[in-house]
């Protein structure tokens, strides 16, 4: 069975630094779609959920690859047959 390869103190603060700057920013861009929606009183393309979709599903591929990593067995065996 794979043994689960622990991540990193560093990479898990880059984890979390990225969550950070993803609440961060979007909570500036919906600040910024009310604005406009308040300051024209007319509907607005709701253009930032596109951005708080993507960059979601970038966060969670980031997570996946960070705590749901395993190790190849057969990695050496794979290098050792490309140096053959």
């Amino acid at each position: 069975m794979p043994q689960k390869i622990k991540p990193t103190s560093r990479q898990k603060s880059i984890f979390f630094l990225h969550v950070v700057v993803y609440i961060v920013v979007t909570a500036i861009i919906w600040y910024l779609y009310k604005a406009e929606g308040d300051r024209t009183h007319k509907w607005v393309y709701p253009w930032q959920a596109w951005i708080t979709a993507a960059w979601g599903l970038g966060i969670i591929g980031h997570a996946c690859s960070l705590f749901t990593f395993y190790e190849d067995k057969g990695l050496e065996e794979y290098h050792h047959q490309m140096n053959q």
